[in-house]
């Protein structure tokens, strides 16, 4: 069983009036209990077949999980803020009410079967299906309404990998998997508009090619791949009736990512990847064919250098690297790029590790992520944290 306990508590832009140089602003905050409980059991296990080796791997993972999102808005008691002259010291100052309080159950069923075939010395075939159910079960006690809604879905997937020298392999994939009714947070305003449409899954399809080397007598790992993501049966509304949803948008990812990682000498090994992508609305009701899919950077990076024996103390910084985005998929709201310093120290023994982190070092101002042009989230500032684990 795992328990968390968190809340946010923001203050959204919301409006700007050019005569005045002045934002409306509105303040939201939310307070979040959720537990999630997961089992999985598998067997693997190989076996031989007219002369052909397999690796067969078979599993159930069940899942039951409970979110309990309340949800409080400051109204209009937020001072708008003056653009030219800002007074930062203006601030929220009336009461918090509830907008909305809900409960979600969720169960989930998944059972999945996967071969590892090898077909020489050089060939290598991989082939999976996965089947996935999800019951969700909402209730609103705001406004007393409580809807279910079950998605299931069979995810295919297909592997090729040659190795026509010992230190590289060539390797190409396809797959598909789905997102269920209420997408990775898991739940859905029960009754809202456009549920009664369609609350059929959205659908992924990944294609993918690359390299996988090594180097310096395996000192050094490297992996290059290219990729094209499509996130299709994507809901958009109807503009004609914004009460329709329709299963109708589609987005395409492209690029290419170079990753590695390696010993550089001694108990020193370094880490880190540079990747390129393209990401853009192609299908879309509401007139964003083209455009970028939000908060998705154009360049990416990251290099990092560890420190670590075998027992005992070990370190490790490096910094992560994020290129600009859009906030929305208008692209109307740019989020600039930024870099980001994080570093780490601890001390391991074979049963306990304890660890401090120090993120954001240069406690420098950054955007991390966006759901609108509206909500935008800023990146933590300068932080630490200190974690235990022991094993037994």
């Amino acid at each position: 069983m795992f328990k968390l306990d968190s809340d946010f508590d923001n203050t959204y832009l919301t409006g700007y009036t050019a005569s005045t140089n002045k934002v409306t602003r509105q303040r939201w905050q939310q307070d979040l209990t959720t537990r999630n409980i997961f089992n999985n059991v598998e067997l693997e296990g190989g076996f031989s077949t007219f002369g052909l080796e397999h690796r067969l791997l078979t599993g159930v993972e069940l899942g039951s999980q409970r979110r309990d999102p309340k949800l409080y808005s400051g109204g209009q008691a937020v001072p708008g803020l003056d653009l030219n002259q800002p007074n930062r010291d203006l601030s929220h100052t009336g009461p918090m009410t509830i907008f909305s309080n809900n409960h979600t159950e969720v169960e989930s069923q998944g059972l999945y079967v996967q071969d590892q075939l090898r077909l020489n010395d050089q060939w290598q075939l991989l082939a999976g299906l996965r089947y996935d159910r999800f019951e969700v079960d909402t209730t609103s006690k705001v406004a007393n309404t409580r809807q279910k809604v079950d998605s299931h879905n069979t995810s295919p997937r297909v592997g090729l990998v040659w190795t026509p020298l010992e230190n590289h392999s060539f390797y190409a994939s396809w797959s598909k998997t789905f997102s269920p009714t209420g997408g990775g947070l898991i739940g859905i305003t029960p009754n809202a508009a456009g549920n009664a449409n369609d609350l059929s899954p959205e659908l992924t399809k990944q294609k993918e090619v690359g390299v996988k080397s090594d180097w310096f007598d395996d000192r050094l790992s490297t992996t290059l791949a290219a990729y094209e993501l499509e996130l299709y049966n994507r809901r958009t509304r109807d503009p004609l009736d914004p009460t329709i949803t329709l299963l109708s948008g589609l987005q395409r990812s492209r690029g290419v990512e170079l990753t590695a990682t390696g010993k550089i000498v001694g108990n020193w090994y370094v880490r880190g990847g540079v990747g390129l992508q393209d990401a853009k609305v192609e299908k879309d009701n509401n007139g964003f064919e083209g455009k970028r899919i939000s908060d998705v950077a154009k360049r990416n990076a990251s290099l990092f250098v560890t420190w670590k024996p075998e027992m005992g103390w070990y370190a490790e910084t490096g910094l992560t690297l994020v290129g600009d985005r859009y906030a929305d998929n208008a692209n109307t709201v740019v989020l600039p790029g930024y870099g980001r310093w994080d570093a780490l120290a601890g001390f391991r023994q074979k049963e306990w590790d304890v660890r401090a982190a120090l993120n954001n070092i240069s406690d420098k101002t950054y955007y991390a992520s966006a759901t609108s042009a509206f909500q935008i989230q800023p990146g933590d500032p300068r932080n630490l944290v200190v974690t235990g684990t022991y094993s037994f």
